[in-house]
C-alpha cells in the first residue's frame, strides 16, 4: 500500500495503533475468563470490565484539557507509561482492589475496539496528517483496518496459554503470562511516541483545547451536543455486547475453548478490517451518513438474532454476518465528525463525542452481570441491538442534511 501521502507522523501513529491493538486482540477475549478463573463472580467481573471503562472517560477529558498545554506528544507518552504500569499490576497480583485500581488508573482495554485514552487524540491528529481532504476519509479508514487487523492476530494469541499448559504451567498462570506480553507491547508504543515530531503540536496563534465549548462556534456546538447524545446510545447499548463479554458467552453456552475462541475473534477482525475499506467506497457513492446508518441496522438485527441461536456453528455465522457489517460506521463517523468542525474544534469534538460514549459505556458491562445473573445469558444481546437501532434511527434523521465539505 503506498502511503506517500501520509507524513511521517501519520505513519508513526499508524505504528502505535496497530501494536496497541494487537495487545488489546488477546486481552479483550481472556480478560473476563481469567477473572472467572481466579474466583470473580460475574457481578465482580463486570465491575471491573466497568471501571476499565470509566479510565477512559477520566482520560479523554484529560486530553481535552491538558493536551495543548502540556503538548500532544507528552499527553500521548503519558497514556502509554500508564499502559505499561497497568499490565505490570494484573500480571503481579490477583488482588481484586489492586486490579480496580489498575483498571482505574492505567490501559486495560477489554472491548475488542479502541475506546480509550489513545483514541480521542489520534482522531484529531489524523486529519492533519494527509493534505489532500478527499484523503481524510481513507486515512480513518486505514486506521481503524490495520488496528482491526492487528487486533485479530493479537486475538490469536490468546490461544497460546492452551499451549504453555502443555509445558507445565497451570491455567492460571499460562493466561497471566499474556499480561507481560501486553507490558511489552506498551513499551513499543511509548518507544514509537518518542519519535513524534513538533509538527503534531497546535500552532502558536490558534485556539488550544480545553473542556468548555465556549470556544465553538454554534453551529458546531450543536453537532457536537446531538452527536454526544447519540453515540452515548449507541455505546450504552454496544457496552452490553463488548468482545469480553461476547468472550464469556461463547465461553459459558457452547464450551468454546480458548483456542476455538482465538480462531473465532481473529476471523471477525478480518472481516471487519476489509469491511472499514469497503466503507470508503460505499461512503463514496452514498455519502457518509447513509453508509453509517443502512449498515448499522442489518448489523444490530444479527446480533440480535444470535441471542437465540440454537447450536454452536449456526452462533459463530450469525456472529460472522454480524461482524462484516458492524464496524463500517466507525471510520465514517470519525471522518464525517472531523469534517464538519473546523480543524482547531477537531480535539473538542473527538473528546466530548467519545466521553459520551465511554461515560454510558461504562454502565454497560455491570448491568449485563446483572442481567445474565437474574435474566438470561443471552439478554444483553437483544437489549444492545434494540438500543443500537434506536440510535441508527437518531443519526439518520438528525444529520442527514448536514454535509461535510466533500459532499457539498
Amino acid at each position: 500500500m503506498n502511503l506517500d501521502w501520509v507524513s511521517k507522523d501519520g505513519k508513526l501513529l499508524l505504528g502505535a495503533r496497530i501494536v496497541r491493538t494487537f495487545s488489546y486482540g488477546f486481552l479483550s477475549v481472556i480478560l473476563a475468563i481469567y477473572l472467572k478463573l481466579i474466583g470473580f463472580g460475574d457481578i465482580a467481573i463486570g465491575l471491573v470490565l466497568t471501571t476499565t471503562l470509566v479510565n477512559s472517560v477520566f482520560f479523554n477529558l484529560f486530553s481535552s484539557a491538558y493536551a495543548d498545554k502540556i503538548g500532544r506528544k507528552n499527553t500521548l507518552i503519558i497514556f502509554a507509561v500508564l499502559m505499561i504500569a497497568s499490565s505490570v499490576i494484573f500480571f503481579v497480583t490477583d488482588n481484586y482492589v489492586a486490579l480496580v485500581i489498575a483498571a482505574l488508573v492505567g490501559t486495560i482495554n477489554v472491548t475488542g475496539s479502541e475506546v480509550g485514552a489513545f483514541l480521542s487524540l489520534e482522531q484529531a491528529l489524523l486529519p492533519q496528517t494527509v493534505k489532500d481532504i478527499k484523503k481524510r476519509n481513507s486515512i480513518f479508514a486505514i486506521y481503524n483496518a490495520v488496528g482491526t487487523f492487528a487486533m485479530s492476530a493479537g486475538v490469536l494469541v490468546s490461544g497460546l496459554p492452551s499451549v504453555l499448559q502443555n509445558y507445565g504451567l497451570d491455567k492460571i498462570g499460562a493466561i497471566k503470562s499474556l499480561f507481560l506480553i501486553y507490558a511489552a507491547c506498551a513499551v513499543i508504543v511509548l518507544a514509537i511516541y518518542l519519535f513524534l515530531s513538533k509538527n503534531i503540536e497546535v500552532k502558536d496563534n490558534a485556539p488550544k483545547s480545553s473542556l468548555s465549548l465556549k470556544n465553538i462556534s454554534p453551529k458546531s456546538r450543536g453537532i457536537i451536543a446531538k452527536m454526544s447524545t447519540l453515540f452515548a446510545v449507541d455505546s450504552f447499548g454496544g457496552g452490553f455486547v463488548i468482545q469480553s463479554i461476547i468472550s464469556f458467552w461463547f465461553y459459558t453456552r457452547f464450551g468454546a475453548d480458548l483456542t476455538s475462541l482465538s480462531y473465532i475473534f481473529a476471523i471477525a477482525g478480518v472481516l471487519t478490517a476489509i469491511s472499514y475499506m469497503a466503507s470508503t467506497k460505499i461512503a463514496s457513492k452514498i455519502g457518509l451518513v447513509n453508509t453509517m446508518v443502512f449498515t448499522h441496522i442489518p448489523s444490530n438485527v444479527l446480533m440480535i438474532l444470535l441471542a437465540f441461536a440454537p447450536s454452536f456453528s449456526i452462533a459463530i455465522s450469525l456472529f460472522f454476518a454480524r461482524m462484516s457489517l458492524s464496524q463500517m460506521d466507525v471510520p465514517t463517523r470519525q471522518s464525517y465528525l472531523m469534517g464538519v468542525v473546523s480543524e482547531d474544534e477537531r480535539i473538542p469534538a473527538a473528546v466530548f463525542t467519545n466521553t459520551s460514549r465511554n461515560i454510558s459505556q461504562a454502565v454497560s458491562p455491570s448491568l449485563s452481570g446483572i442481567i445474565i445473573s437474574t435474566l438470561s445469558l443471552s439478554a444483553p444481546f437483544v437489549v444492545g441491538g434494540v438500543l443500537k437501532i434506536v440510535y441508527d434511527v437518531g443519526i439518520f434523521f438528525s444529520f442527514r442534511k448536514i454535509k461535510p465539505p466533500e459532499e457539498l
